[in-house]
């Protein structure tokens, strides 16, 4: 984990907003823009960033129409809000900064409650739905996030070239058994893209303080249109591994699985076809193997995903934890495919 930013820097940025700080809290569980929580003097609360380089300024253009979209159909959504000359980013120092509203409620790094993946499941279709009536072109898509061949060949480049690396030994078996069964994943059908979050793992929603329901979902630089069931892939490999993705010994949870997608299915309403429910189960595999390739490169090139300090000793070891969390993951959910590929399919309501 890199420095976080000076109180110079903060209340530079924030002075744009017309805002002076009384209290600033680093938010540490992301893994690419620096967050902090700002108390100011006018006695509200916010949600300040320093854009990670790899987002370009325009996605927050993106951000704003769609959160705006969101809140006109009912649903709860950060905004950005604009400072004094109007713009809804802020350029200093080199770098992008942005200010949210902040909303009250409770974040999970994993789910230990099957009905908290319901809730989000519930809240992910009502996203889903509302999103399939936005006509509108992303300024800044990303049309490689989930391009599993490149992250493939990045790995096998890797393992390469970085055979200088202390942990290399222990690191190259891990990723040439993620290598093979990425290889003997099954194929994705091609279906039309649709708009979607990008990026709905648990962290990235805000929930009730009594936890019965999913209140909004936050972190939207990940919008992209792209094959709806990678979307759900990603969600079920965060939310049904109620060990967390920091931890080595994980497993697919089938209880929280069946509720994530029945809560899904309740509220995403006629949106997917029989070809994009199908592939949710090969979606996941594929979207837990795909992130095992890319933490494990991490672990030995230890230049992207930044890490914990606090619980781990180095940036390697912190990316190969992950890596082995989300390879048990795809072993647990190969045991459990069959019983997967069944379970989706009653919820789809849909022909096999």
């Amino acid at each position: 984990m890199s420095e976080h930013h000076s109180c110079a820097q903060i209340r530079s940025v924030l002075a744009a907003y017309t805002l002076e700080p009384v209290r600033v809290q680093p938010i540490v569980s992301g893994l690419i823009n620096k967050t902090y929580r700002v108390t100011a003097t006018d006695g509200q609360d916010y949600i300040l960033q320093a854009v990670h380089p790899m987002f370009p300024a325009a996605v927050n253009l993106d951000i704003d129409v769609v959160t705006r979209h969101l809140q006109r159909t009912g649903l709860s959504a950060p905004r950005l809000l604009q400072h004094r000359a109007g713009a809804v980013y802020h350029h200093r120092d080199g770098g992008v900064w942005r200010l949210f509203n902040y909303i009250d409620g409770t974040v999970h790094e994993r789910l230990q409650q099957p009905a908290l993946a319901g809730a989000a499941g519930a809240l992910l279709g009502r996203v889903h739905h509302a999103l399939a009536q936005l006509d509108y072109d992303l300024r800044a898509p990303k049309p490689d996030v989930h391009d599993t061949s490149r992250h493939l060949r990045h790995l096998q480049q890797t393992l390469k070239t970085r055979g200088n690396h202390s942990n290399y030994a222990r690191l190259k078996p891990l990723g040439e058994a993620i290598l093979e069964r990425l290889r003997q994943a099954p194929a994705l059908p091609d279906t039309v893209p649709r708009l979607v979050h990008g990026d709905p793992k648990i962290s990235n929603f805000i929930f009730s303080a009594d936890n019965r329901e999913a209140l909004c979902m936050v972190d939207f630089d990940t919008l992209n249109r792209m094959p709806v069931y990678l979307e759900l892939g990603d969600a079920l490999r965060s939310w049904c591994n109620p060990c967390g993705e920091d931890h080595a010994h994980s497993y697919f949870s089938m209880a929280h699985c069946r509720a994530a997608l029945t809560g899904y299915a309740q509220h995403v309403g006629t949106l997917l076809t029989p070809p994009e429910w199908r592939a949710i189960p090969a979606a996941t595999l594929v979207i837990c193997l795909e992130l095992a390739a890319r933490f494990c490169a991490d672990a030995l090139n230890e230049d992207y995903f930044s890490w914990d300090p606090q619980r781990f000793d180095s940036h390697s070891e912190h990316s190969e934890t992950r890596a082995k969390s989300q390879f048990n993951m795809a072993g647990s959910l190969l045991e459990q495919y069959e019983e997967m590929s069944d379970m989706v399919m009653g919820n789809s309501n849909t022909p096999r």
